[in-house]
């Protein structure tokens, strides 16, 4: 009797990043399920019983992390790794807080994805660095801590870091700094 191929929900939005994540991870034998965004994979997920989500940080209509919760109520037992191209520490705080069992930066290939789907147990032994972060770094960390306290509301956020809306929608805009 063949053992069935592990099943996995993939919601990205960036329909050519999807499609090619989904080739790779079906030749390593995943059943994928694609969605383009939360409120679809919520629809897809009870039919395809995933055994595990990659799902994107970012998406055009909400947030990756308000699928985790919905997610973790279909199977408690699913592994979910947030993917994103704006990692921040406090979005990676969230998400392993909703029940996230992983958090990745882009880019990253089919493999490391996997790898850090099948980590069963933390790694004490991963490095840590000798160099602080630099200002541009910590000042994007400080800013998306602060909009993640005033769920993602830019005016709000923009009168507690005490700027104008429109700077803090400009350095929203950017992409993050890379260490």
């Amino acid at each position: 009797m063949n053992a069935r191929s592990p099943r996995l929900l993939l919601v990205d939005d960036d329909e050519v990043f999807r499609s090619v994540l989904t080739r790779a991870l079906e030749r390593r034998g995943y059943a994928v399920t694609m969605a383009c965004a939360a409120a679809t994979a919520v629809l897809a997920g009870p039919a395809a019983s995933p055994d595990c989500a990659v799902v994107d940080l970012k998406s055009p209509a909400d947030s990756g992390l308000s699928l985790v919760p919905k997610l973790k109520a279909l199977n408690a037992e699913m592994r979910i790794l947030i993917l994103t191209g704006y990692a921040s520490i406090a979005t990676a705080v969230e998400a392993i807080k909703l029940g996230a069992d992983h958090y990745l930066a882009k880019p990253a290939d089919a493999d490391q994805i996997l790898a850090a789907l099948c980590q069963a147990a933390p790694d004490a032994t991963v490095p840590v660095s000798e160099t602080p972060l630099s200002v541009n770094r910590l000042e994007w960390e400080h800013i998306q801590r602060v909009l993640q306290e005033h769920d993602g509301n830019v005016s709000a956020a923009a009168r507690a870091l005490k700027m104008h809306r429109r700077t803090l929608q400009r350095k929203l805009a950017k992409k993050p700094v890379r260490e």
